[in-house]
């Protein structure tokens, strides 16, 4: 059997369902922009995640499309890239803003002509705003000052909303994988061990069974750390009776999945016991929801209400979905104020968590929304929080 992965097909039928999209919102290219960090958007038409420079993609409504990296990436954009085109340009160089006195670069002129885009009064979409540094984007305006220049970040999550059959299955791969992370970690944790000591434990894992790498920075965290909703692992020494949140991951060619729960090092009992049950509970609650034609902001508004009602206001942080996919996290988040109904195909992490005064708990995992339902992607996660006792 082959390596699951994304085919090299499906990145240029990606492309050309983008350029429909241009078509109809009217924009003559799009442009998207990432880093080693969020890597997502130009990844999703080329395959390329750079290291330590920036990289773009930019499509022409007509369908042609190229990858645009920095001055150090050339060769190597050039092996993992899975368009035909690619530009150097100056403005996708790394943060320490090297000069490279003697490089000739590409510019977006370059880039555009490439792909078939002529004119000076053209309409840009400029998508991942968050991620396009002010250097690029003055790069864009100064090439192109005539422009009109758009937000155009709802065509990506058009896009990437609705997965295939190859992403859902290097998902599926990926969230196996993080399960024997888990289960690795909960056979080796030991008071006295501490949280980065079992980040290289999973790590070992989801390398030596065919992970490119970890899906997000692992999360094992301990007691008060627990209360960070993101946050990193520590040297903190492990004591008898901590509450230890899990959070373990691996990426499949860029798809990245985790598994999340809290277990106990002892004892859980009296109150620390009822918010992790409430938390758990709600878990269960939301997954019930997801259904293909159910509208995301009332499923968001029915859980802070249960909240509210079982005097957890306070503890809440957010809302019970968020978009997974190539990043663990990306939009579309299920929100009070979130404006879609649930369609077949959309994948979620199922993500609920509460903080309290001392401690806080997370319940994960991902699942592809259906027409009746939902199809649990990763395996199921314990019903109650494991107690380890030693």
């Amino acid at each position: 059997m082959g390596r699951i992965c994304i085919p090299d097909h499906e990145y240029k039928e990606r492309v050309q369902r983008c350029a429909a999209i241009l078509q109809r919102e009217k924009l003559d290219v799009l442009i998207v922009n990432g880093n080693e960090a969020d890597y997502a958007n130009p990844r999703y038409f080329s395959g390329f995640w750079p290291l330590f420079e920036r990289s773009g993609v930019a499509i022409s409504a007509a369908g042609e499309a190229a990858l645009m990296v920095g001055p150090e990436s050339a060769i190597f954009g050039a092996d993992r890239n899975k368009l035909d085109k690619i530009y150097v340009l100056l403005a996708y160089r790394e943060g320490a803003d090297p000069a490279y006195p003697e490089l000739k670069p590409d510019t977006f002129h370059d880039v555009f002509k490439g792909i078939g885009v002529t004119g000076k009064k053209i309409r840009i979409g400029v998508a991942s705003y968050l991620d396009t540094s002010v250097t690029i984007f003055n790069a864009i305006r100064d090439a192109f000052p005539e422009a009109e220049i758009v937000d155009a970040g709802k065509v990506m999550v058009e896009l990437r909303s609705i997965k295939s059959e190859n992403e859902l299955a290097c998902l599926r791969e990926g969230y196996r994988i993080a399960d024997l992370a888990t289960q690795q970690v909960m056979k080796e944790i030991r008071p006295g061990m501490t949280e980065l000591q079992m980040v290289g434990v999973a790590q070992r894992v989801v390398y030596e069974n065919g992970a490119e790498y970890e899906g997000l920075p692992m999360y094992v965290f301990s007691e008060a750390s627990t209360r960070h909703a993101i946050s990193r692992s520590s040297y903190r020494e492990f004591q008898k009776d901590d509450i230890v949140q899990l959070n373990l991951s691996a990426k499949i060619d860029g798809y990245s999945a985790a598994i999340g729960y809290p277990i106990c090092l002892g004892k859980l009992d009296g109150r620390r016991r009822e918010i992790v049950q409430f938390c758990r509970e709600m878990h269960r609650w939301s997954e019930q929801q997801v259904k293909a034609g159910v509208y995301a902001a009332d499923i968001a508004k029915n859980f802070y209400k249960k909240f509210v009602d079982n005097g957890f206001e306070k503890n809440y942080v957010y809302g019970p979905l968020h978009g997974t996919g190539i990043i663990e996290v990306e939009a579309p988040w299920c929100e009070t104020s979130s404006d879609y109904f649930l369609k077949p195909n959309m994948t979620f992490q199922v993500d609920t968590y509460i903080s309290g005064d001392t401690f806080g708990v997370r319940w994960e995992k991902g699942i592809a929304v259906r027409d009746g339902g939902y199809e649990l992607l990763s395996p199921e996660i314990p019903e109650l929080c494991p107690e380890l006792y030693f």
